[in-house]
């Protein structure tokens, strides 16, 4: 198996975004596995992992000399390398400022996974809700589309007006990101 850097720069963005704790790619010779939240103590730690496992806490990618990761002991050395090295600890993200609701008792409906927003079923369909529009307990409000998948969104517990739309029409959205709020009946 081969893995190009960008592949890899790739898989490793795309774990970020999920919940997805650990992940172990096998082929032939190759052992790789990826660990979010685990950094490494000491050297010692790097140099006790075995010959073909790798363990990639936050990794310097410019670190991998070749462009395609197909030599095994060339990978673990360098990565080995880069557990070793301290790493950068990034401040915490301070979130933009979002303008409060007009009303408190507004109740948000949240993305329940990361994906594709769509307000429709279809481009030439008319849109699930708008900001105006009253809805039921249980109505679908919008799509989200995870792996090729539509997922449909409900408004789970609550009925009412729907006072905001906060995001898109094709836009990404995050796991907890708050698509609309719904003022409740």
């Amino acid at each position: 198996m081969q893995l190009d850097l960008n592949q890899l720069c790739e898989l490793l963005t795309v774990l970020d975004k999920t919940g997805i704790s650990e992940l172990t790619l096998k082929s032939g010779d190759l052992e790789l596995t990826v660990r979010k939240g685990i950094l490494a103590s000491s050297p010692g730690t790097a140099a006790a992992l075995p010959a073909a496992v790798a363990t990639v806490a936050p990794i310097a990618l410019g670190a991998v000399a070749s462009p395609t990761l197909a030599s095994t002991p060339a990978v673990d050395q360098n990565l080995a390398a880069d557990l070793a090295a301290p790493l950068p600890v990034a401040p915490a993200a301070v979130p933009a400022a979002v303008s409060a609701p007009a009303d408190t008792k507004w109740v948000p409906i949240i993305s329940p996974m990361v994906g594709t927003f769509y307000r429709a079923a279809a481009p030439d369909e008319p849109p699930f809700v708008n900001v105006g529009d009253r809805i039921k307990v249980s109505q679908t409000v919008c799509i989200i589309e995870a792996m090729k998948l539509m997922n449909e969104i409900d408004a789970d517990e609550v009925s009412g007006q729907v006072m905001e739309i906060l995001v898109q029409n094709g836009e990404p959205v995050e796991y907890g990101q708050v698509l609309m709020r719904i003022n409740p009946d």
